[in-house]
């Protein structure tokens, strides 16, 4: 999957969904209890995907955990975006 925007770094650890854990997917950020990059989230909605498509292709996380990390993602990119 193509990631939209490459010369932003988010840091997924100031949400509340997010954890790191050593060994799991490299110590990365993920959201808590599962091995999805929040990226991934975030970069299919970027792309045009609705967060119903998403939810089909992460049907383990809830559509308010994928609005949540949409818009955490979003607020970030804003901020640095401006």
């Amino acid at each position: 999957m193509a990631n939209v925007e490459t010369d932003v770094a988010i840091d997924w650890m100031a949400c509340e969904l997010i954890e790191a854990v050593p060994g799991k997917v490299s110590g990365k950020p993920v959201v808590r209890g599962t091995r999805i990059m929040p990226d991934a989230i975030l970069n299919s909605f970027e792309l045009g995907e609705s967060i119903d498509d998403i939810h089909e292709g992460f049907p383990t996380l809830s559509l308010d955990q994928i609005r949540r990390l949409i818009d955490f993602g979003l607020d970030l990119l804003k901020q640095h975006r401006s």
